[in-house]
């Protein structure tokens, strides 16, 4: 089900032929406004090559049916393929127990809230103290206000530097006595590359445990949990070449069996009597319900093309093409172009979030637009992030493996042409 043949595999020098990967993208072929798309909005989602999408078309039309339950030959199949979808997704990301330490959801924004509810409900009251950072997208915020009012725990921020780093120089008051820290691996933002390993010995020495949001991480750079030391590690496959609708969560295997469910209904128990019910054992107990199957399939092809690729070549990739738009737009703006985070581009992914002087964020991506150039404005669910910054809003490019240096040298020729039309 999940033989992958693309036409980009790695040149074995850790690069690849960006062309080849293009060719991999249907939607990529198309036109907007007359001209070629550029498409640099994939921190929001990625598109998916053709391998994705032929591996779920195929479940559709061989063996689609529902799992862990039928007998029969094609849902035998249609399980043994969703778990080897499992098993892929936590070699992936150096899962000591993938088959029972990966949890199926259906975004990360669910993976985040089942810690929040289920962890988080279990293990916080008044006295506690949950760590976040003022780089946090409102999934990893959000439910722990929701909880904090149930609960009474505090709250306490990591704040930032000048360039949008964190800023550890009372991280260790911080985490007295806090019980989770909560951080994102690389901001949506800015970009900002957090010191995860550090943060994590030095969460554990102060009794705490991590969660981290992986969302922007995972697509990008080789992931291994173990190595990073983190206790739950969420992220979506919707990011990384794979399908929407589905979202993963991995936590050490002690702490999730001592959780209680998140969701409650079929698939997740045991039993069930007149008077109560026992949960499924690892990994059922998380997952209530007709799972994404045909997107689980999907990852599993996705995670096939990325390995391919190589994941230190697409890193690599990653900070060429970052450092090639930092050098160009610096270049040809000036002071006129503010991007926001660290100026490094090794110190950051590939996301540049950028103010055009004298230009509103969502009328310079609107004119963008016009030249079938993709960035998205907002505040890209991260408005403590962005009172922070100091400003409302940015317009956020973002770049992947299909991307590079002709894609930025559009972008700069339609941030040219806003800035022409906006200062006539």
């Amino acid at each position: 089900m999940t033989d992958v043949t693309t036409t980009s595999d790695a040149a074995g020098d850790g690069t690849f032929d960006v062309a080849k990967v293009r060719a991999d993208f249907p939607i990529l072929e198309r036109e907007s406004h007359g001209r070629p798309i550029v498409f640099l909005d994939s921190a929001a989602s990625s598109q998916k090559p053709r391998a994705v999408i032929e591996a779920m078309d195929r479940y559709y039309e061989t063996i689609n049916a529902n799992v862990h339950r039928g007998v029969y030959e094609i849902a035998e199949a249609a399980t043994n393929a969703m778990e080897a979808a499992r098993v892929r997704v936590g070699r992936f990301i150096g899962a000591p127990k993938p088959a029972t330490e990966v949890i199926f959801t259906k975004n990360a924004t669910e993976s985040l809230n089942l810690v929040a509810r289920s962890w988080g409900a279990a293990n916080l009251g008044p006295g506690d103290a949950v760590v976040l950072t003022q780089l946090e997208h409102h999934a990893n915020i959000v439910p722990w206000f929701q909880l904090q009012a149930e609960k009474g725990f505090e709250i306490r921020w990591i704040p930032l530097t000048p360039d949008a780093r964190l800023d550890l120089t009372d991280i260790d008051r911080l985490l007295d006595g806090a019980k989770l820290l909560a951080l994102t691996a690389m901001s949506n933002v800015t970009g900002t590359l957090t010191p995860v390993r550090e943060l994590t010995e030095r969460a554990h020495a102060a009794g705490a445990l991590v969660s981290l949001d992986a969302c922007q991480y995972v697509p990008h750079l080789a992931t291994d949990v173990a190595a990073l030391g983190v206790d739950f590690a969420s992220f979506s496959a919707h990011k990384m070449l794979g399908p929407t609708g589905l979202g993963v969560l991995w936590g050490r295997e002690e702490l999730l069996d001592a959780m209680p469910p998140f969701l409650g209904g079929g698939g997740m128990i045991l039993n069930v009597t007149l008077d109560g019910f026992t949960p499924a054992d690892l990994p059922a107990k998380f997952e209530a319900g007709t799972p994404p199957i045909a997107e689980t399939i999907g990852l599993h092809a996705a995670i096939d093309y990325l390995d391919a690729l190589g994941m230190a070549a697409v890193r690599e990739h990653e900070v060429s093409v970052t450092a090639y738009a930092m050098r160009t737009l610096t270049e040809r703006f000036g002071e006129q172009l503010t991007i926001h985070g660290p100026s490094e581009p090794a110190a950051r992914g590939g996301v540049l979030s950028m103010a055009l002087e004298g230009v509103h964020p969502h009328d310079l991506s609107q004119v963008l637009d016009q030249h079938a150039v993709c960035v998205r404005p907002g505040h890209h669910c991260a408005k403590p992030l962005m009172a922070v910054l100091g400003v409302g809003a940015t317009a956020r490019a973002s770049f992947y493996v299909y991307n590079d240096t002709d894609d930025v040298d559009a972008l700069a020729d339609a941030l040219g042409e806003a800035a022409s039309f906006f200062t006539f």
